[in-house]
């Protein structure tokens, strides 16, 4: 090296594939599915993905966090409506999210908390994984209807995500009871009457945009 010239840049590991990455997530969801948490084993991850063990270590170190990933990607790619009906947004992007946790083996969750808890860091990220895609979506339906007039400016809004988000993470959760079409309506309608400017009018207007869209899927 000759006087006054920098030394080269230290030689970093091998870049990550991003190919390897979504095969191994695609291969834990599927498992997640076929065979729930506690019998998901690296090795039929591996072979499915196509990969090594090492290679999903390097990546994921251990059962807990690969898995939070692929949960990841699924809750996240979700979009809701926005079709200016407030009660048909919440209610179609709720069920959406009910739908969405019945996907999820009721013995995946319980399980994977329990491996989570005694790491705080890793705990978070369950929760953030688990909570954080629905409250941020109903977070955008309820601000958009509060800018139209359709709910009250004076409302709680973090206590109106806990409550639409407990339908969806507490049956997911403990798996208890199923929920259904019914439940999500009753509980969007519980709650707007007490945060809507006006409910009669907003199941009006449900009503009004369900019987076009009915109309217009006739022809």
């Amino acid at each position: 090296m000759e006087a006054g010239q920098s030394p080269p840049p230290p030689r970093g590991g091998r870049p990550r594939d991003p190919q390897i990455d979504q095969a191994v997530l695609d291969a834990t969801s599927a498992l997640l599915d076929e065979v729930g948490y506690v019998h998901l084993t690296f090795e039929e991850v591996a072979r499915r993905a196509g990969t090594t063990k090492p290679a999903i270590y390097r990546r994921w170190p251990g059962r807990p966090r690969l898995v939070l990933a692929a949960l990841a990607v699924r809750l996240g790619a979700v979009r809701t409506a926005d079709t200016g009906c407030t009660l048909c947004d919440l209610h179609e992007g709720i069920t959406l999210f009910v739908a969405l946790f019945d996907r999820i083996r009721p013995e995946v969750l319980g399980p994977l908390l329990a491996d989570c808890a005694p790491e705080p860091a890793l705990r978070q990220t369950f929760m953030t994984t688990l909570f954080e895609p629905p409250r941020v979506a109903v977070a955008r339906m309820i601000d958009r209807a509060t800018a139209r007039g359709d709910l009250r400016t004076d409302l709680d809004r973090d206590l109106v995500l806990d409550m639409l988000g407990s339908l969806v993470h507490y049956r997911a959760l403990f798996g208890h009871a199923a929920t259904g079409d019914a439940d999500v309506g009753r509980a969007v309608e519980a709650l707007l009457r007490g945060v809507a400017t006006d409910y009669p009018a907003l199941v009006e207007q449900s009503r009004r945009m369900t019987a076009t869209a009915q109309s217009h899927g006739g022809h």
